[in-house]
Formats: C-alpha cells, structure tokens, sequence
C-alpha cells in the first residue's frame, strides 16, 4: 500500500495539503469483505485478497478461482460496473493506502518501545459490532447459533451476528424498567434532516445469550448478581451450566468505559455523525456509538442493574484513574471513544465541513481524526503512567476491525456462517501491549485474535476459558456433530470461542500474548520499564523546535510537527528519528517509491474531486499556509 503523503504536488508546481488524518470510511461489511478476500469458490479457504479496490469501485471479477468464468457481484454498497466513476475509483485507492510516524507518531513511538502484534487478526469477518462482541465473548453467536437454529440469518443480521445492528438492551423493544443509553446515530430519527427531539431508539438486534467474561467476572458472586436480570429465566436459559461453573472462581473486578455512555465534558457540542443535524445543546450520549458497546447486546448485563453499575462514560475512567478509585485488588478495565472527544480538538483540516464531521476519537474513518484518536491513547497512557497503577498494569491497544482496508496476509478462516463464507479468522488489525514488565522494542509473530486477550485473561485471573464452560462446551460439540452447521469443507470443530488451546482444531493456534513479557522483570532479574518510558511528553531530539509547547504536545496538531535545524518542516518521523521506507531520502523526501495515484484523494465523499486541479482556485504564493482547505470545490461550505 502507498503512502498517504502530507503534502502534494499539483499541476501547477503549487504544494497543496494532503491532511491524512481524515480519511473516508471504506466498505467494511460482511459482505464486503468476502468480495476482499476472493476465496475459491469450493473450499472458501484459499483467499487472492486481491478484491479490495475492486469492491469500492463496485466491479465484477472475470471470474472466480475456480476457473469456471462464474461472475461474481462486485460491491455490497457499489452497484456493480465495469467503469467506475471517479469518486468509487478514489474509493478503491483510499483502500489500499497507509499513515506513517508523520500523521501518527504517537502510536509508532509505543509501538517502537514497547511489543508489536503484526499477526493480530481480527476475530469476524465484519464490521465494529460484530468484533466489539467477540471482544468480550471470543465469538458473535456460534453457539447461540447451534442452540437456536431459528434464529439464524444468512445476512448475519441475527446468528451469528455479522452487522452493525444496535442490540436490544435499551432498545424500543426491550420492556425493562432500567435500561442502558441509545445515542442519537441509534435513534429512529438518527442522521435526519431535521433535529431528532425525542431520541426513541431503534428496535434492537437479538438478544445474546452465549457466554461472555463479564459473565466469568461475577464469580463467586454470580447467584445474587444473576438474580436482579429484568428478564429471567430468557437471559440466563442458555448459561444455566455455566453459572454453576463461574460461582466456583473468584470473581474480577472489570468496568467498560465508552465515550458518550455518561456524561462528557463536551455534551452540548455538535458530534461527529449529528453535528450537520443537530444544533448545539445536543443532548448527553450524542458522542455514544451503542453498536460499539459489546455488554449491551448481551441480555443479562445490558439489562441487568447491578452489572449496568460498570459501563460509565469515558471521562470516568479518567476521573477513577486520577483518584485512585479503581480497586487496589486489579481487574479488566476497558476503554472506548465515539463521535467526539473529552478535549474539545478539531481536525487540523480547516476545511469547515472536516471539522464538523471528523472530531471523533476512535479513529474510525469518516467521523474521527488519527490525531485525535492517539491524543485519546496518549491521555490515557499517561494518566496509568501518572498513578499507582502502572507497577502492576498491563495495557492492550488494539482495534476492533480494520474498517475494511488492504491487507496482503492471507486469512486462515476457523468457521463458517449460514451463508457458507468464511466468519472467522478475519484480517489483521494493529495491536500493541506496553506494561512495565513488557519486552522493549519486541515484535511478536504468534498468530492472535480478540480470543487471545480474552485467553490472557483466563490465565491471569484464573479463568475457566469460555470455550470450556460447559454450555460453551456441549453447544460446540453439537454443531461439530451436527451436518447442519457443516461449513465447505465439512463438519466445524471450532464453532464459539477460541480461547482454549485444548478444545481448538486450528493449525496457526491461538496466542496468549504471553510473549510480549520479559521473564528477566517479571522475575526481578531487570529493572521494570519505567513509567516515563511509556508517557508521551515533549521531549525533542536535538536540531527540532515543536510548535507545540510542552503543555500543550498532545492537542496540538499535527503531532510533533516542528522545524529542523534548517528551519524546514519537521514531522513526527524525523522527531521519533524513524526513517521511512516510503522516500528515497529518508527526512528531506523526493518523489515517493510508490507513489499515490495523481488523482487520490483521502476523502472523495466529504471534499469531491481532484486534489491535482482543484485547489479553491488558490494563487496565494505560498498555498499550504494560505489555502483554507485541501482542495474543496467552489461552493463548499
């Protein structure tokens, strides 16, 4: 994949900004990414992963690897043609393109220090809900799949779940009389031309009933938890096993902190995905993406009162990390952005429709910013490094998908769903552990997953795997038994979580992230990383002034830009002392190895047309810090 540059050339020699921080949001779909990973027709096994660019310009193949000449349906959101428009052609090159230390130095500098994951798969074949399940529950519904066949859609619109469907808890039809938020995006009204004043949540997705960790972290403490649900027996029918097995463990501390669930310092601010709709005073939850948040699909914590008392809003986590407030004992604390952040940042892009769409920080493309999104992690990377916590902390920066980009690697499919495609063992998606005991400039190999943070917890806590609770167990069996759940290639031993080793026929195995520790500092044999190795402060090399100051590093963007000592741009590269691979010349760059197309452009949906020609008819002498956006057409907004 090409470089997305900071800058480029026009046809008149003029420099014109690229700002790669806001990129368009790819087609990520179940369906899409079947048509990415081109498998065999026969097996579904054998993938070319040459269908990404193909897919967002909504193109057929000539055939598919069978040989037979069986056409095969281009886009699931493209209607398919054998001339793409410019805009699906700038689709197909956004796709295939990537960031570097200069538009996300924040992440490469962690990523530099501390351990690399770069076998690290996502876990489903889909997009953000589907993945922020099998977080927490090692699958999105095999096994619910296996007990309740009727619940099963070949559009993964229910069993297993394979869309972005909102869940049912909170949902206009769930009855229970305390019931976890809906944002806005979720609302019936959600994304309308008009302001949404009654915010009434959508119908909600099936409830899921599998198991999950926040079901393993009740413990001992299981029975008396279980028993406030608003609606037993349903929630609990297919874990009754499984609770016996649980009340024998000591039970974790855990808590889900999410941007927009609680209230946020910015709540009155337009978000991301509402801010062209509604004015301001939007209301709290507004920055709330719900089909992120992997407990509320599930019956018996969304629905729950006692387990509702651990999902908070991401400012929370911050105040609890500050005071103190999380229990001395430890615990699984996990944490997630959404359509705004907590430090009122806009994009860099002073296009006016950019900084309106794009404040997010969850770096998903179309609504959030990388450099908002890594000002996120910094934050929350210092804040552990700030306080008791980091001696004993162990933090996992990771995606939930790759939000349908290129990836060369091909997949090592584990399972099939009722379309007969591959549904798990997806691409590979970024993943990095920093902790004090953790190995120092490490990359690991070891082929991981989301199950794999999940089989790090069952060690570390002394956790039965959900693979091996016994709901768990016999519903995997059953479907191995069972022709009806066959896959391609026959009977599917892996249906469900993947988290333990012994119950797993799968020949890459299943990480445990073990690898990314020093045995040396865990036995006291080396020094513990020290907390400022993991903070991120000013601290520039020799030669480089930030237009940053100090206070002001990590909202200021772009990240570490600053002057040489020739008084030349400098960028978050040069200050990591990172040499890219994409220039001949390292830090003074002529053209690009690979260059990008001359008609590319990051954001063919929100800023149309070619980036090359179409500049604001700008004649200002020196066009990047006089032109007021990338290269909008005359007229926007």
């Amino acid at each position: 994949p090409f470089l997305i540059p900071r800058t480029i050339q026009n046809v008149n020699g003029q420099t014109v900004q690229l700002w790669p921080e806001d990129t368009y949001s790819v087609d990520h779909s179940h369906a899409g990414y079947i048509h990415d990973f081109h498998a065999d027709q026969a097996t579904q096994s054998v993938t070319k992963n040459d269908g990404y660019p193909l897919d967002q310009e909504g193109l057929h193949y000539a055939t598919d690897q069978s040989g037979t000449g069986a056409p095969i349906v281009g886009s699931s959101n493209t209607a398919p043609s054998s001339n793409p428009t410019l805009q699906t052609k700038q689709k197909g090159e956004v796709v295939i393109s990537h960031l570097d230390c200069d538009t996300i130095p924040f992440l490469w500098q962690l990523a530099d220090r501390f351990v690399l994951f770069d076998n690290f798969h996502q876990t489903e074949t889909g997009p953000s809900t589907p993945n922020a399940i099998a977080m927490i529950g090692g699958q999105s519904g095999d096994t619910q799949w296996v007990l309740h066949p009727d619940q099963a859609d070949p559009k993964g619109l229910t069993l297993p779940n394979l869309t972005d469907s909102p869940p049912f808890a909170g949902s206009a039809t769930d009855t229970a009389a305390i019931k976890p938020p809906y944002g806005p995006d979720e609302s019936v009204n959600g994304n309308a031309t008009a302001p949404d004043t009654v915010y009434q949540p959508e119908p909600g997705q099936i409830n899921l009933t599998f198991a999950t960790l926040p079901l393993s972290f009740m413990g001992s403490q299981i029975g008396a938890i279980t028993a406030t649900d608003q609606h037993l027996p349903d929630d609990l029918a297919d874990v009754t096993a499984d609770i016996l097995k649980i009340a024998t463990q000591a039970p974790v501390n855990w808590g889900w902190y999410q941007q927009g669930y609680g209230p946020e310092p910015f709540d009155g601010q337009p978000t991301a995905m509402e801010g062209l709709v509604y004015a301001q005073g939007t209301p709290q939850h507004a920055s709330y993406i719900v089909h992120h948040n992997g407990p509320q699909y599930f019956g018996y914590l969304g629905d729950n009162p006692q387990v509702l008392a651990h999902l908070n809003g991401l400012q929370q986590f911050f105040t609890d990390v500050g005071s103190a407030a999380l229990p001395a004992s430890g615990g699984v604390f996990y944490a997630r952005g959404g359509y705004y952040n907590n430090n009122g940042m806009k994009p860099a892009d002073p296009n006016a429709t950019v900084q309106v769409s794009t404040p997010g920080n969850d770096d998903h493309p179309n609504y959030s910013d990388a450099g908002i999104s890594e000002a996120l992690i910094a934050d929350e990377i210092n804040a552990i490094a700030s306080s008791p916590y980091w001696s004993q902390s162990a933090i996992i920066i990771t995606y939930d998908e790759t939000d349908g980009l290129y990836d060369h690697v091909p997949e090592q499919f584990r399972t099939y769903g009722p379309d007969g495609k591959p549904e798990t063992g997806g691409p590979r998606i970024p993943a990095i552990v920093i902790s004090p005991y953790a190995a120092a400039h490490a990359v690991s190999h070891v082929y991981s997953e989301h199950s794999s943070v999940i089989r790090f917890i069952d060690e570390l806590f002394g956790l039965t795997p959900l693979g091996a609770l016994p709901n768990e167990a016999a519903a995997r069996a059953a479907g191995a038994e069972n022709p009806a759940f066959n896959g391609p290639n026959g009977p599917q031993k892996n249906l469900g979580p993947a988290d333990a080793p012994a119950l797993l026929d799968y020949p890459p195995g299943m990480g445990n992230l073990l690898e990314a520790f020093d045995d040396d500092r865990l036995e006291g044999g080396k020094a513990p990383l020290p907390a400022s190795y993991a903070m991120i402060t000013a601290s520039p090399p020799p030669g480089i002034t930030l237009n940053a100051s100090a206070s002001d590093v990590i909202t200021s963007l772009p990240h570490f830009a600053g002057t040489d000592a020739n008084h030349n741009p400098s960028y978050g590269c040069q200050y990591l002392g990172i040499t890219p691979t994409d220039y001949p010349g390292g830090y003074a760059p002529g053209a690009e190895i690979d260059p990008p197309p001359q008609d590319f452009n990051p954001r063919p949906t929100q800023s149309p047309g070619e980036p090359y020609l179409n500049i604001n008819n700008n004649t200002a002498a020196d066009p990047v810090s006089a032109s007021t956006g990338p290269w909008d057409p005359p007229g926007t907004p």
